[in-house]
C-alpha cells in the first residue's frame, strides 16, 4: 500500500477507499458551513436598526409576491450602490437595515430597467397603472413587456392569514389582529388606491384587481427612510467621493 500511495499520491490512494473519502468529504463540508454560518448566527442584530422600518402590509406583501411572480425582479433590482451617478439617479444608497423584513431580499446590480429601491412616492398611482397596461405610454421606447392581464385578474388575498403568521414565525412582529384579518386590511387599502387611481383619471372598479396591489408595494419602496435633508446631503456628499465603477460594472 506505501508504494501505491508513493506512486499515485495520497488523494488517489482516498479514491481507492470510498467509504473514507465519503466521511473526510463529509467532514470538509460540515466544518466549512460551521466557518461561515456560526459568526452569522453569533452576530444576530449586531447590524444597524432602522427605527422607521415596519413590516409590509398585507396589500403590499400580495403585491410584491406579484412582483416576483411576474419576473419583474429579474429587470429591476432594489439595491442602490454608494457610487456617485447611482446617488444622482435613484437617491440614497441602500442600507441592510432597510431590507431586514424582506424574505427573500431583492438586490442585485444587472438592470435591464431601472433600479426601483426608491420609486415609492415618485410617480401617481394611475402612472404605474398605465405603465404596466402598456409601457411605452408612459416612458417611450420602454423595451418592457406589457401586464395588461393585472387589469383584469383578481388578487389572491385569501392566503394572506397564512401568509402572515408564517413570517411571523421567521421574526416579523405581526400582531394577532393584523394575522387574523389580514384580508380586510388589505381590502381596505385596496379600496383606497382603486379610488385615487379612479379620481386621477383611471378606470374605475380595480379595487380587487391584482395591479392595485403592485402599485400598493411599488408605492411603499423607499419611503421607510426619514432623514433630516442635511444628514441626506452629507451622505450624498460621502458617497460622491467614493471611486466610481469601471464601465462593466455600470449598468
Amino acid at each position: 500500500m506505501s508504494r501505491f500511495i508513493k506512486k499515485d499520491g495520497m488523494h488517489r490512494s482516498l479514491e481507492g477507499w470510498p467509504l473514507v473519502f465519503t466521511v473526510l468529504t463529509t467532514v470538509a463540508i460540515l466544518v466549512g458551513g460551521l466557518v461561515q454560518i456560526v459568526p452569522l448566527m453569533l452576530a444576530g442584530d449586531a447590524e444597524t436598526r432602522i427605527d422607521t422600518v415596519e413590516p409590509f402590509t398585507p396589500l403590499e406583501l400580495a403585491g410584491r409576491d406579484l412582483y416576483i411572480a411576474e419576473g419583474c425582479v429579474g429587470c429591476h433590482s432594489q439595491a442602490v450602490r454608494p457610487f456617485r451617478h447611482e446617488l444622482e439617479r435613484y437617491g440614497e444608497y441602500q442600507k441592510a437595515g432597510e431590507t431586514v423584513y424582506e424574505r427573500p431580499f431583492l438586490w442585485g446590480s444587472k438592470r435591464t430597467g431601472p433600479d426601483l429601491a426608491r420609486v415609492g412616492g415618485k410617480y401617481p398611482h394611475l402612472w404605474h397603472v398605465r405603465h404596466m397596461e402598456d409601457p411605452t405610454s408612459t416612458s417611450p421606447g420602454s423595451i418592457m413587456p406589457p401586464y395588461p392581464w393585472m387589469l383584469e385578474k383578481d388578487a389572491n388575498l385569501d392566503v394572506l392569514p397564512r401568509k402572515l403568521r408564517a413570517l411571523r414565525s421567521l421574526g416579523t412582529p405581526y400582531t394577532d389582529d393584523e394575522v387574523e384579518n389580514a384580508v380586510q386590511i388589505a381590502q381596505q387599502q385596496a379600496e383606497e388606491i382603486a379610488r385615487e387611481i379612479e379620481q386621477q383619471g383611471g378606470p374605475a372598479n380595480l379595487e380587487s384587481k391584482q395591479i392595485v396591489a403592485l402599485v400598493a408595494y411599488l408605492q411603499r419602496l423607499g419611503t421607510d427612510i426619514d432623514q433630516a435633508p442635511e444628514t441626506a446631503e452629507q451622505e450624498h456628499d460621502a458617497g460622491s467621493a467614493m471611486e466610481e465603477p469601471t464601465a462593466e460594472a455600470r449598468d
